[in-house]
């Protein structure tokens, strides 16, 4: 008798890497104020030819202060227009003013969220403001994340954090006294929620991730840090980034956080993903770095009039990217602000 063996085949396993996206951009600087301090502190994209920034920006004129102020700036695709959101000067009353806007989001064009800073959220719908929606107790608003108009969180100083469910403001407490400088959130893999809350202290150097619950809603886990932090990102709650002395990561918040080594030395302001090949931190010195799924690139070569910008915040969408902030003469003296705009070529 005799018998054949089958050959046995090697078996073939193909790895596949990450795609990779371009660091090909090309970058346009806008400045705005032309006396005293002015300053951007966030932006949203809706498209590339409809973009916020909200902050405080002073225009010469020939009003009785020498000036007018403005608290935000539209893109139409064309042109910036100026703009003038109102807020109650005490809720409950009818009186208005222009006061410095700290924060906004955007979920389409008819539904554009902005904050004054207090307690106050103003809601636009196709750049006309239609309300604004006051909470029923004091806080000062750092920044807004939210999945929907019905679903919005807002964070402040002095461990303040507030969530607004399409109909009431309901406050959340934090178990911190410490400033939350910004909120972040993505949707899990379940359909479920993450959010996350940045706090920290100039002071002391150290910080807190908090982990919020939004089924309650309420704060679930405070992560107590030796560093200091001021925002983060979440790619589908399977990697975080963290800025602030230095670009951190984690595949799980309640792990250690890795620093990054190789990074230039100077402060993360802010940090935003996409995507797992497309990460964006907007730091001091005029620097916008981008990770491209592969490598890290760092733009230094945005300055205005040779003054160096600092940026506050960075946001991304498609192709187009939006970094805010204010540059400062040589005597480290805020004096315009500025916005500048990436398109990936």
């Amino acid at each position: 008798l005799s018998s054949k063996t089958a050959p046995v085949s090697a078996g073939k396993k193909t790895i596949r890497t990450m795609d990779t996206t371009s660091h090909n951009f090309t970058w346009q600087t806008f400045e705005f104020g032309d006396i005293g301090s002015s300053v951007l502190y966030d932006v949203a994209i809706i498209d590339e030819n409809n973009i916020w920034a909200v902050g405080e920006i002073k225009i010469r004129d020939s009003s009785i202060n020498g000036y007018s102020t403005y608290n935000a700036v539209h893109w139409d695709g064309v042109k910036w227009e100026l703009k003038r959101i109102a807020f109650y000067t005490i809720c409950g009353q009818t009186d208005t003013s222009y006061y410095p806007a700290k924060t906004v989001i955007a979920f389409s064009k008819d539904e554009i969220w902005i904050c004054g800073g207090g307690r106050q959220v103003a809601h636009l719908a196709n750049g006309i403001q239609v309300k604004n929606i006051c909470m029923p107790f004091s806080m000062i608003i750092n920044k807004l994340w939210g999945s929907s108009s019905n679903d919005l969180y807002a964070v402040g100083n002095g461990g303040n954090i507030a969530h607004w469910d399409g109909v009431s403001w309901k406050k959340i407490e934090s178990g911190t006294e410490l400033d939350i400088f910004s909120v972040t959130g993505s949707i899990n893999r379940n359909s479920s929620q993450i959010i996350l809350g940045y706090a920290g202290s100039w002071q002391t150097g150290s910080s807190s991730v908090i982990a919020i619950d939004p089924r309650v809603p309420k704060v679930d886990k405070k992560y107590n840090k030796t560093y200091l932090l001021e925002s983060g990102a979440i790619i589908k709650d399977r990697k975080y980034y963290f800025g602030g002395d230095g670009i951190y990561t984690s595949y799980k918040v309640e792990e250690e956080y890795r620093l990054l080594e190789g990074q230039p030395n100077i402060f993360t302001h802010s940090i935003f993903a996409e995507g797992y090949n497309d990460v964006y931190a907007s730091r001091s010195f005029g620097m916008i770095s981008h990770y491209n799924g592969q490598s890290w690139e760092h733009n230094t070569q945005v300055n205005v009039n040779g003054n160096t910008p600092k940026y506050k915040k960075v946001f991304s969408k498609r192709n187009t990217i939006a970094a805010v902030g204010f540059v400062s003469n040589p005597n480290g003296v805020n004096i315009n602000a500025v916005i500048t705009i990436g398109k990936r070529n």
